[in-house]
């Protein structure tokens, strides 16, 4: 992987991890509030696999699953968005909270500010509105493009939310097929599943 990420490994003559990961840590938040930073990220367990979140100085810029392989999706999120890439640090800590509230069914929703630079076009406006899908309910390809402006562009808003940039936080799992089918999705169909599940038990 290209991407100028820092790995916190042991001291191989101390073995004082605790005291590097104190160190790391500070460099990170140090080089954030001094805007040296492009992109902070972190990886969180969760029921759908381990998540990648990655956030700028404006707000959270990507979640991916493990499906969409994390070291592709930093390379990429280095030639979109900045080279300057750090694992760590503060900034990401609401999101992972807000995730563990949502897996825990405690959370219908998301406050924690986006970063949406990665979409454009129709695209953005698709991911506009489906954050306007309530919790536990769902809506057809169809339908989402004629809330979008678009009635006849159901194919592109298939396209949007399979290269949505921030699924379950813009929850493009909430939008299916006009005959109750799932159809696809980026993080794979059991993803799918148990996301749905999840919000219908609420």
């Amino acid at each position: 992987m290209s991407d100028p990420t820092i790995q916190l490994v042991s001291d191989p003559v101390t073995g004082d991890a605790e005291r590097l990961a104190r160190l790391h840590a500070a460099l990170v938040d140090r080089a954030s509030a001094e805007s040296c930073v492009d992109v902070t990220y972190r990886l969180l367990d969760s029921p759908v696999g381990q998540l990648l979140l990655a956030a700028t100085e404006s707000g959270v810029v990507r979640v991916a699953f493990e499906i969409e392989d994390h070291d592709r999706v930093l390379d990429s999120l280095g030639s979109s968005v900045g080279s300057r890439i750090l694992r760590g640090g503060d900034r990401l800590d609401p999101l992972a909270r807000e995730l563990d509230d949502y897996f825990a069914g405690r959370r219908h929703g998301f406050d924690v500010p986006l970063d949406l630079r990665l979409a454009r076009g129709f695209r953005l406006t698709v991911l506009r509105h489906l954050s306007e899908i309530p919790y536990g309910s769902t809506e057809s390809y169809g339908e989402v493009a004629l809330a979008s402006g678009s009635p006849r562009a159901v194919r592109a808003v298939g396209s949007a939310c399979a290269t949505n940039p921030l699924p379950i936080v813009v929850p493009c799992h909430r939008v299916v097929r006009s005959d109750g089918a799932l159809g696809g999705y980026l993080g794979g169909l059991p993803a799918k599943e148990r996301l749905l599940a999840l919000e219908r038990a609420a």
